[in-house]
């Protein structure tokens, strides 16, 4: 009988306590519902611990506290007590992804899906279909294109798409709270998602805001490049450029051939953005153009804005 016992014994702490380290790194995806007996077996089978039945006997017999659900990283020696200690915690990995300002919902989708939490497809459909999370804000909203807000988040992959989008959206009314967005915020949204892929420079911001305000006052058409690049995402033709099809396209969001705003925001614009489209610096420019260096020329007049187009294709050419 004492051999038996050191036997058992020896058994339990080569299995319970020598570390062991995986092949390689190991994420395992333990859904809710699973037995702790099947999240034992799942653990060996990837080789994150020695033996399932000494596993599932250290549980029952001396640490009964549930396992948690998650998809956990492992990369390291550990113990199985460790490792059980970890599923007690709920230690999951945490998948980042960074939404930079300026993406679209598409650009989202993409990061979405390459960090392992589901298809855009699924994103999309979400993002398309849940337009009442903003209701209180924008009752125009037919997506949530201009309000999953830029930013970077820390998402599992027992979050589901409804829980991903909904992070975005509340990040966004957080931040419309803390800057005092309101009025017409539909329109100030659009406005700042124009603005927002128009200049990367953050002073010039305001003055990019003015200047579509001034042209919308006066009656002129916006031209906003970023409008007809929306409007060829949306139809499944962009392919990096603008292309004469798209100039001439018939879409509502084409603000060459349509006056006014487009009918809803064009990408993800930030807290300076906003901030730009409710504070817009007043001025009389009606024009800018790239100067190829990360910044723009404003101007006053057709012929002012004629010039800064010459001096923007021989910036261009002379860096060709």
């Amino acid at each position: 009988m004492l051999l038996a016992v050191v036997i058992v014994a020896a058994w339990l702490g080569w299995a319970l306590l020598l570390p062991i380290r995986p092949a390689q790194t190991r994420f395992v995806m333990l859904k809710p519902g699973l037995s702790t007996r099947h999240i034992a077996i799942e653990l060996q089978a990837n080789d994150v611990i020695r033996s399932w039945r000494a596993f599932l006997l250290y549980h029952y017999a001396v640490n009964r506290r549930s396992l948690k659900a998650g998809e956990y990283k492992f990369d390291d020696a550990e113990s199985a007590l460790t490792v059980h200690d970890r599923l007690i915690r709920g230690d999951v990995y945490v998948h980042t992804v960074v939404i930079p300002e300026g993406f679209t919902m598409f650009d989202i989708a993409n990061a979405i899906q390459a960090a392992g939490l589901g298809s855009k497809q699924e994103f999309l459909s979400q993002a398309e279909h849940d337009v009442s999370l903003v209701h209180d804000l924008d009752p125009q909203a037919t997506t949530l294109e201009g309000y999953l807000f830029p930013d970077t988040y820390g998402f599992t992959r027992t979050q589901t798409m409804q829980d991903i989008v909904g992070v975005m959206v509340r990040r966004f009314h957080q931040e419309a709270k803390q800057i005092g967005l309101n009025g017409d915020v539909h329109r100030l949204v659009t406005l700042a998602s124009i603005v927002e892929k128009e200049t990367a420079a953050p002073e010039e911001r305001p003055l990019v805001a003015g200047v579509y305000l001034n042209r919308l006052q006066k009656g002129m058409a916006l031209d906003a490049d970023p409008t007809v690049i929306y409007a060829a995402l949306l139809a499944g033709r962009y392919q990096g450029q603008i292309t004469r099809a798209d100039l001439l396209s018939s879409s509502a969001y084409n603000t060459y051939k349509n006056p006014g705003l487009p009918p809803g925001p064009v990408a993800n614009p930030g807290k300076a953005s906003l901030l730009a489209a409710m504070n817009p610096t007043k001025s009389d420019y009606l024009y800018f153009v790239s100067d190829n260096n990360g910044h723009h020329r404003f101007a006053r007049t057709l012929d002012e804005h004629s010039h800064n187009v010459a001096l923007y294709r021989r910036a261009v050419a002379g860096t060709q």
